[in-house]
């Protein structure tokens, strides 16, 4: 064997045993992705609540289901939720909703009660909210693309002259940070907001900002060369997308893991007690995988 035939499947060895350390680190060991629930229409829009339960929605059934770690069963939280998609907890633990039905960003109690907190910019009704991300300091930021919905009226057309990303700031104001993507979807942030990681689903591009004190969006950087439908992170800052498989990117933008899933995923979240559950939303179920590494609060 020639030396540099030798040298080549040494380097070979060494980044795939990396590799499967790295994969190693993350996932618990032996443990698999199981299916928690299913005979849904389409899960989107997993969230975690403060006391670990993972909030879901099945958009075509137009409601809202709870997962609990405590007996891994599933209950509904409301149903008819204004055909709400992706979700997100604030401070007070309430679920903040993308539900376009009547293109809006509402909140719900746990009791159930909504109140609307946007759905206009510039005067003009909003498309349809899709994915939220919550700053630290309670600013909201919401892709809001336009996918045609069998259960709107006759008639509704897309009428903002782009399909952008808004921030609604902790006054009540919504401005549009981005406005140059094919169709923006999934988003999240760092926990220490100042970093925003959005997805030009159509483009299949992860984009990352630095998020501005005042909400804007500056160095538009390029991060993964995949779309994404939902996005998470975890606290070593690694952002796991959702596209045909679950795929992990740590934070400099090098894929380090592919998870792969029964059903074609749709967004993800960690859950349970201690953060340490991926939950995953796929099509017509739901799954989790017990992990090493745990989710951000």
């Amino acid at each position: 064997m020639s030396r540099l035939l030798t040298f080549t499947l040494l380097i070979f060895l060494i980044l795939s045993g990396n590799a499967q350390n790295v994969n190693q680190n993350l996932i618990a060991k032996d443990a698999k992705v199981t299916k928690v629930g299913g005979g849904y229409g389409f899960t989107e829009g997993p969230s975690v609540a403060p006391d670990g339960r993972v909030f879901f929605t099945d958009q075509p059934n137009d409601k809202i289901d709870v997962w609990s770690e405590k007996d891994n069963a599933i209950t509904t939280f409301l149903q008819p939720c204004e055909r709400s998609n992706g979700t997100y907890f604030n401070k007070k633990g309430e679920l903040v909703a993308c539900a376009d039905l009547h293109n809006r960003l509402v909140i719900f109690d746990m009791k159930g009660k909504m109140k609307t907190i946007a759905e206009n910019y510039n005067g003009q009704p909003l498309n349809a909210p899709n994915d939220l991300w919550i700053t630290p300091n309670g600013g909201i930021y919401f892709s809001d693309p336009f996918y045609a919905r069998d259960y709107w009226e006759p008639g509704r057309t897309e009428v903002q002259d782009t399909r952008g990303v808004y921030y609604l700031n902790p006054e009540g104001k919504v401005s549009r940070v981005i406005d140059d993507y094919k169709q923006p979807n999934g988003l999240i942030g760092t926990p220490d907001g100042k970093t925003l990681y959005v997805s030009d689903i159509n483009d299949r591009k992860i984009w990352k900002y630095d998020i501005q004190p005042d909400g804007t969006l500056a160095n538009k950087t390029f991060f993964a060369p995949e779309g994404s439908d939902g996005m998470t992170i975890d606290q070593q800052g690694n952002v796991y997308l959702t596209n045909k498989v679950v795929s992990v990117f740590n934070s400099k933008g090098e894929s380090i893991a592919r998870i792969e899933v029964p059903e074609q995923p749709s967004n993800v979240c960690f859950g349970g007690k201690k953060r340490n559950i991926l939950f995953i939303t796929a099509r017509t179920s739901v799954y989790t995988l017990k992990m090493n590494t745990k989710g951000v609060n």
